[in-house]
């Protein structure tokens, strides 16, 4: 009975998380976008649950669901809701690659299912109690991975400063009798 039970909640979980995946990419609103995002991520935690990974499924929760999210949703508010149709005109050549490379991916997963399920695939993880655990994370980050860990965290505050001036840029063109640049003065009053 609970083995059927945790089929069940994994079907739901990885259809939402299609679905929501699937919302993010066809709104044309990005502030619904954010959201079908955080369904996404939520999604992926129950996942992140299912494979005993308590510490991963809570930092997804709290980290890129509750944090991340919010930023997200506060620089679209403060931004307005200006969106571009992502197809009009037709298709572009990135969006011609992003298609080609979604379905190399999907393409690769099916064949890894597929050799898994044949028995081609044998090689197993040897995993111990500490797996995965808060301790064994920090260590792997802050030891292993010390210089890419604050790379990451540099790149992230450059990325964050960079959004607030572009978006403190862009509204500035919009505001009348805003100083827009050193010696540039203000903009002429509408009429």
């Amino acid at each position: 009975m609970a083995n059927v039970l945790v089929w069940a909640v994994w079907v739901v979980a990885a259809f939402s998380c299609l679905a929501s995946g699937i919302a993010v990419v066809s709104f044309a609103n990005p502030f619904f976008s954010a959201l079908a995002l955080i369904g996404n991520l939520a999604s992926l935690a129950v996942l992140y649950l299912l494979l005993s990974a308590e510490f991963v499924a809570a930092g997804q929760v709290l980290v890129y669901a509750g944090a991340v999210m919010v930023m997200f949703l506060f620089v679209t508010a403060y931004l307005g809701g200006r969106a571009d149709a992502p197809w009009a005109g037709g298709p572009t050549w990135q969006q011609f690659g992003a298609v080609l490379a979604a379905g190399a991916i999907l393409v690769e997963v099916i064949v890894v299912i597929g050799l898994k399920a044949g028995g081609r695939l044998s090689h197993e993880a040897k995993i111990d109690a500490g797996f995965g655990s808060p301790h064994r994370i920090g260590r792997v980050f802050l030891t292993d991975h010390l210089l890419a860990f604050e790379i990451t965290s540099v790149v992230l505050l450059v990325a964050a400063v960079g959004a607030v001036i572009l978006g403190a840029h862009s509204r500035g063109d919009r505001v009348p009798g805003h100083v827009s640049g050193p010696g540039r003065g203000t903009w002429p009053e509408e009429t």
